[in-house]
């Protein structure tokens, strides 16, 4: 049997076509492409006539391939995330969706999200014995859950995600250091729940959940040894001193001149500038000298629930 997860999220909206297998399944297919629905109305609880029709052009895309590979449509599993989530016409947008295209979407909790997100990335096998601090960096929302292989401690989705903490606070470009003390300001106020959390449980490792930590995986394989790494590897242990290399580069470097960065991929390269200092206050303020990084996130977990199921 085919299933597949299409997960929209803020900036990437994502396909996965997987076929189930005794042993669990084989992925037939994966894309992400750009639809920026959260570009220019997210601080303002709104999805752009543009945003539409971006997402839609992407989504009439996914529609063929799941097509093409002759996915049931009660198969298919959508799921909205934070732009819509807090989107005053989010109604408007589900039922246009569907109109042009016959993809119901599902939206989720911040709850949901980050509880979908543990599930991905114990699968992905970055989880063990010690208490870590999972972090998703999204486009609309950013998920933290405290945790193990075996259970959750807690978990929280913020409403700080890259693209709105760009535009708020990412006027120049290069980013300026008037900008990081702010943005380390803003996240000290917003992150009270979280140093609560983290004192009571005391993580001693970050694992981070796909989007910016690939692509810190891939500027560091590139760097150490000229190659990106292999695709069927889920699970990273990203040295500390590797992500200060590229957070160094991230915060001192234009567009352009991140694009020249080896392993830099166009789909990552402005939102991985507020996503840098946030992994660098988190690793600051919480003491944390350990980095993981899990491939998998939102949709695989979403995928281990239906197997279970």
């Amino acid at each position: 049997m085919k299933q597949a997860i299409i997960d929209l999220g803020t900036n990437t909206f994502h396909l996965l076509i997987v076929e189930n297998e005794a042993t669990g399944y084989r992925t037939l297919f994966r894309e992400s492409r750009p639809a920026k629905i959260g570009q220019a109305g997210i601080n303002q609880g709104i999805i752009t006539p543009e945003a539409i029709g971006r997402a839609l052009n992407v989504l009439t895309h996914f529609r063929q391939v799941l097509d093409q590979h002759h996915v049931a449509p009660e198969q298919v599993m959508a799921t909205g995330t934070s732009a819509i989530r807090v989107a005053r016409n989010q109604q408007e947008f589900i039922q246009q969706v569907r109109q042009e295209t016959g993809i119901p979407i599902q939206v989720i909790s911040g709850e949901q999200e980050a509880e979908y997100i543990y599930k991905g990335v114990r699968a992905a096998g970055a989880l063990d014995d010690q208490t870590a601090l999972v972090i998703d960096i999204g486009g609309g929302s950013v998920e933290f859950i405290l945790g193990n292989q075996t259970r959750i401690y807690w978990k929280q989705s913020f409403e700080i995600g890259g693209q709105r903490l760009r535009e708020r606070f990412m006027t120049t470009d290069p980013i300026s250091a008037g900008s990081i003390r702010r943005l380390t300001d803003y996240f000290q106020a917003q992150l009270l729940p979280l140093a609560n959390a983290i004192h009571q449980y005391q993580p001693t490792v970050l694992v981070g959940s796909s989007g910016s930590f690939d692509t810190l995986v891939d500027m560091w394989y590139m760097h150490e040894r000229g190659h990106l790494p292999d695709p069927a590897q889920t699970a990273f242990n990203l040295p500390i001193d590797e992500f200060y290399r590229a957070y160094e580069l991230l915060i001192t470097r234009n567009h352009e001149e991140r694009m020249q960065l080896p392993g830099m991929i166009e789909l990552r390269v402005d939102m991985i500038v507020v996503a840098v200092c946030l992994i660098d206050y988190v690793l600051k303020a919480y003491g944390i000298t350990q980095i993981r990084t899990s491939t998998y996130s939102l949709k695989e977990g979403i995928l281990s629930t239906m197997k279970q199921a």
